[in-house]
């Protein structure tokens, strides 16, 4: 089988972050055994120089995985009427989110086209149901639906110490792990819960791991709220395999965003098996232990703060590890989108 990947998103020497969720899709097809090319371009006639240098090769895929509905559409859509070549949408994209509003915001003209696009799609795989149902409320039709899950490196998967639940013993780690952008993340939010925490006790600590555009901004803000000395650790960015040797040391994960489509931070807390506090958003409604609503996590602290005393402190609160099967395995992944592949070129769906 010869699949095709389009996608504006895809690791390079000038952003190794950028598209990695692709990346390992692409990985994880590979190992399967599918003869896999990728097509990264942002903008339109880069997209088609490079699909030249493909036919020029005599290469000519079976079928082709359309990644966010851009302007890689325009060969999606050509290999369809010209080829008979299905395509499938896999769709990772904020912008449907109401609390985002760019698609709403874009062209009359672009929402009619992409509209019709998404709709001559094989499938339309989404990231998480929610972003699956903004999508729906954008006017985005098809008549098959589904969800796939990012991938998760396999070191995430390795037993994590036990939590010792004793609060006269041990202080506790509480992570938040996240790309630092105030907008969609809240960082704030969560400060000023740990600054209430800390004025009830401060046996506990939260390590902000991460960068990004508001980053000294928020260890600013952080700064003005006077949160107690060792309470607080910022490590900066951390590679993969750091991040998973920080969950299976910790204590608990909290993700307080405002939106994430998915939120690949909570399926690698789920894989590592951190108990997880998060808002209702992406995937946290499969893998969280806790959910705090996003009016408490945005406006309430000291509320806030008594959700983070409860899952670092809650004897009920266990690890996850036994509920979660390696759904976010690569080798689970693989197989999913091969299948879904085959039956899109047997006219199965």
């Amino acid at each position: 089988m010869k699949v095709l990947f389009l996608t504006p998103w895809y690791p390079s020497e000038k952003d190794a972050m950028s598209g990695l969720f692709v990346q390992k899709h692409v990985e994880a097809v590979r190992a399967q055994g599918v003869d896999v090319r990728v097509i990264t371009a942002s903008e339109a006639e880069e997209v088609v120089d490079q699909w030249h240098s493909l036919k020029e090769d005599r290469w000519m895929p079976d079928l082709v995985q359309l990644n966010v509905l851009q302007k890689q559409v325009i060969i999606a859509r050509t290999l369809l009427k010209k080829e008979h070549i299905p395509f499938i949408l896999v769709e990772h994209w904020s912008g449907y989110l109401p609390e985002s509003g760019m698609f709403q915001r874009q062209s009359w003209f672009k929402k009619r086209f992409y509209r019709r696009a998404a709709k001559e799609a094989s499938m339309i795989l989404t990231v998480s149901e929610p972003l699956q149902k903004a999508m729906q409320a954008c006017g985005i039709e098809n008549e098959h639906w589904g969800t796939i899950d990012n991938v998760v490196d396999d070191f995430f998967f390795e037993p994590s110490r036990p939590r010792d639940l004793d609060i006269s013993t041990s202080r506790k780690t509480l992570l938040h792990v996240s790309c630092f952008d105030e907008r969609a993340k809240n960082v704030k939010g969560l400060l000023r819960a740990a600054k209430m925490l800390s004025e009830k006790r401060q046996n506990w600590c939260l390590k902000l791991i991460g960068t990004g555009v508001d980053y000294q901004e928020v260890r600013a803000y952080a700064d003005r709220l006077e949160i107690p000395e060792g309470l607080l650790e910022w490590t900066g960015e951390l590679t993969p395999q750091q991040v998973a040797d920080e969950m299976h040391s910790a204590d608990a994960l909290v993700l307080s965003s405002r939106y994430e489509t998915y939120g690949v931070v909570l399926a690698e807390a789920a894989a590592a098996g951190l108990p997880i506090l998060s808002t209702p958003v992406g995937i946290a409604e499969e893998v969280a232990d806790l959910i705090v609503p996003q009016e408490i996590a945005q406006h309430k602290a000291g509320t806030f703060a008594e959700f983070i005393e409860s899952i670092l402190w809650n004897e009920k609160i266990t690890n996850q590890k036994s509920k979660i099967t390696n759904q976010f395995s690569a080798d689970a992944i693989g197989r999913k989108l091969v299948s879904i592949y085959d039956s899109c070129l047997h006219r199965d769906i």
